[in-house]
């Protein structure tokens, strides 16, 4: 059997001796080290790394997210779980953009923790069943089908800047056609892009004209 090594970053004594107990039930799952604060756990990991990392957020020195990020910028295949007590919005989508591979509570079962592991192991990503609820109840929340988009989303000027690139003028042109510094033409396209939920001018253009904006 192939073994799977673990290194754990998790600063409460019983938090830790609890999640120690639910990993001895899988010999295959073996501990390299436990780190108390995400200081602590950068040097250790410097060191010795491991195939997949147990990460707490709430830690001194150093949370778990920040050394999530970190991590993940010097080992971008670097394969962590969150594993805490918190499931409020803000920390599940912040460990997630900087790179986290799932988020479970710590009260879950050592069965779930365990197939956690291997899901993330085998290339997949894992999350407890609230987090994940959450997760899908944000999505819903915060997406916006072009077809809904109100025709108000844009200011004028926006709208604006938006018809003079659908007809072809570059940002200088733009610039002096509206008497403001090119800086000014790039901060406003960098609005919409924000606001239509797009990444360049092709799609911006095509979804104003879906909504007949322009």
């Amino acid at each position: 059997m192939n073994k799977i090594t673990v290194s754990i970053a998790e600063d409460n004594p019983f938090e830790l001796k609890l999640i120690l107990n639910k990993l001895s039930n899988y010999p295959e799952l073996e501990l390299v080290f436990v780190a108390t604060n995400g200081e602590d756990f950068l040097e250790k990991y410097s060191k010795q790394t491991t195939d997949i990392i147990l990460m707490d957020i709430e830690m001194p020195l150093m949370d778990g997210i920040t050394t999530t990020q970190i991590i993940k910028n010097r080992h971008p295949d670097a394969k962590i779980l969150i594993i805490t007590t918190f499931d409020d919005d803000e920390k599940i989508f912040n460990a997630i953009l900087v790179g986290a591979s799932g988020y479970i509570l710590k009260d879950e079962n050592a069965s779930i923790i365990e197939q956690s592991i291997k899901n993330i192991i085998d290339g997949g990503a894992a999350m407890s069943a609230g987090i994940a609820l959450k997760a899908l109840y944000h999505i819903k929340e915060t997406y916006q089908s072009p077809a809904k988009m109100s025709p108000n989303l844009l200011t004028k000027r926006e709208l604006e800047i938006i018809k003079a690139i659908k007809d072809g003028y570059a940002y200088k042109q733009i610039a002096h056609m509206f008497f403001i510094s090119e800086g000014t033409v790039r901060k406003h396209i960098d609005n919409i892009y924000r606001k239509m939920q797009v990444n360049n001018k092709m799609s911006a253009v095509k979804m104003a004209i879906e909504n007949r904006w322009i």
